[in-house]
Order: structure tokens, then C-alpha cells, then sequence
């Protein structure tokens, strides 16, 4: 195999769709946890720390997508296997960003989750979010594109 497998097509999305659905992710979660805990000025620190898992995210299934998948064997097993480590690792680094994020704006105010409940969490998201391409019938993580 080449060190590039030309025949994985890139990933590509207008960068306004990225950020209209990601921000609205993030809005959406910052109104449920003001509900949840009845406080209205939540809002805005939950939307903001929501953004590090909606918009980076984002980020980091575009490096599987174009940056590791190409590099990788064309065999399910393989792409299974690390796009979920993937998903793990960008998962525990996101919650570091998160935790220090919020440590900045609300000092002592919250408790976040460890390293790893945010790796496994993140994986679980992924995995609801391509179940639902999948009942779509859009590709993705179960439907063998790895």
C-alpha cells in the first residue's frame, strides 16, 4: 500500500453548515443544563464548554477522515479500531480543554468529568450520532466506511 491511499475522498463541508450546526449544538445544550439547574446564567458557561465537544468534535472526526483513514488498511478492522481509539483519545483531550475552560470562568463552580468517562462519553456520542446516519442511510461508522 502507498503511504497515501488516493482513493479515500476528503471530507468537505462549507465551514458555515460546520458552525451553524455546531453552535447550535452548543446552544441547545447550554439552554437544557440553565433549566436543569434553574439558573439562568449557566447558559452561556455550559454553551461554551459544550462547544469543546460539539465544534471539536467536529475536528477530530475530520483527522480520521482525511488525515488517518487514508493512511490506514482498506479493511474494516483496522479503520473500526482506530477511528474508536480516535474517539477515545480526541474524547479525553477535549475534557481537558473543557476542565480548563471552565476552571477559567467559573473557578471552583463545577465538577467536570475525569479523562477517561470524557474518551468513553465522546465514543458513546459518536456512536448515537452514526446510528442515526445509519437509520438515515448515510455512511459512517456502521455502515463499513470504518
Amino acid at each position: 500500500m502507498s503511504q497515501f491511499d488516493a482513493t479515500w475522498r476528503p471530507y468537505r463541508e462549507p465551514i458555515r453548515a460546520t458552525l451553524t450546526r455546531t453552535i447550535g449544538i452548543a446552544a441547545v445544550v447550554g439552554i437544557v443544563a440553565a433549566l436543569v439547574q434553574r439558573r439562568a446564567g449557566s447558559f452561556a458557561t455550559a454553551g461554551i464548554l459544550a462547544l469543546w465537544f460539539s465544534l471539536g468534535g467536529h475536528w477530530v472526526e475530520i483527522f480520521y477522515l482525511n488525515w488517518l483513514r487514508p493512511r490506514l488498511p482498506r479493511s474494516p478492522v483496522p479503520q473500526a479500531g482506530a477511528r474508536l481509539l480516535i474517539w477515545f483519545v480526541g474524547g479525553a483531550l477535549l475534557t481537558l480543554g473543557m476542565e480548563t475552560t471552565a476552571r477559567q470562568l467559573e473557578p471552583g463552580a463545577m465538577r467536570l468529568p475525569s479523562i477517561w468517562t470524557g474518551g468513553v462519553g465522546f465514543v458513546c456520542v459518536e456512536l448515537l450520532v452514526h446510528t442515526v446516519f445509519r437509520l438515515r442511510g448515510r455512511p459512517g461508522f456502521f455502515s463499513g466506511d470504518g
